[in-house]
């Protein structure tokens, strides 16, 4: 049975979709099989694996809103062993509509049991909002990563996402945990940054993965050539830090389940 993790951050910015698709493509060139699930409207990380939202007839929207088979939406990627349930201009309006579906919470969940047995993880890319799409994500997830820029403002909503964290749990998802906690976009040159890395190690602790993601203009490239960075410059410093910061969390696994 496949791992359910959702990448998670209220505040937009702060590399979720960056960390989530490329995560994704170093776990599927170790040898493992992930699908990557786009809940987000923007779509970033369907146009970060080269697909073109505004031209996909099926995505997400219709596992959610059509009751389609997971199955039938789900698209092969340029790398192996990795596919894409995709997102496009219809997710949009799928929050408002959500609201009047039968346990609206746990559509997703409920439409991710036809095919989890087929992959060994499952990443899902939230939207940068705490509503009804994000809710799902974290209702069908088995844990939660949570991407967070090394600046003040980062700082500020991370009360509110560890209190929706909390209420999921208490509410829709018992078994819901914190995988850890990811520093992107840091600049090692930046005091301010420094100052807000030791606020968030003081905060999580354990939870705080070692692997820092530097500020780096190649994996902005990346994204907009619709390819994972491994497959764009993987010599680059964040194809460096997103691969070690993979076989950290690989690592973790390991260690958790014996």
């Amino acid at each position: 049975m496949g791992k359910i993790v959702s990448f998670s951050n209220q505040k937009g910015g702060v590399g979720k979709t960056t960390t989530c698709v490329n995560m994704a493509a170093y776990i599927a060139a170790s040898g493992k099989k992930v699908l990557l699930i786009d809940m987000d409207p923007q779509g970033n990380a369907t146009t970060g694996m080269g697909f073109s939202k505004s031209t996909l007839k099926k995505s997400v929207y219709n596992v959610l809103i059509d009751d389609e088979k997971a199955s039938d939406n789900i698209l092969k990627t340029e790398l192996e062993g990795m596919d894409i349930l995709p997102s496009n201009i219809d997710l949009a309006g799928a929050e408002v509509e959500l609201v009047y579906k039968r346990s609206r919470e746990k559509v997703l969940k409920n439409a991710l049991a036809e095919v989890r047995d087929n992959y060994d993880y499952i990443f899902i890319d939230c939207p940068p909002s705490l509503g009804l799409l994000t809710i799902n994500a974290l209702a069908a997830a088995d844990s939660v990563i949570i991407p967070i820029q090394s600046e003040y403002y980062a700082l500020e909503g991370l009360s509110q996402l560890m209190n929706s964290i909390t209420l999921v749990k208490q509410h829709l998802n018992p078994a819901l945990n914190v995988d850890g906690v990811v520093l992107t976009m840091y600049d090692s040159r930046s005091l301010i940054s420094k100052q807000i890395a030791e606020e968030i190690r003081k905060f999580f602790t354990k939870r705080l993965f070692e692997i820092v993601v530097p500020r780096n203009v190649r994996l902005v490239e990346a994204s907009s050539y619709g390819k994972p960075i491994m497959m764009h410059d993987p010599k680059c410093t964040g194809a460096r830090a997103y691969k070690a910061l993979t076989e950290e969390y690989l690592t973790r696994e390991a260690r958790d389940k014996k």
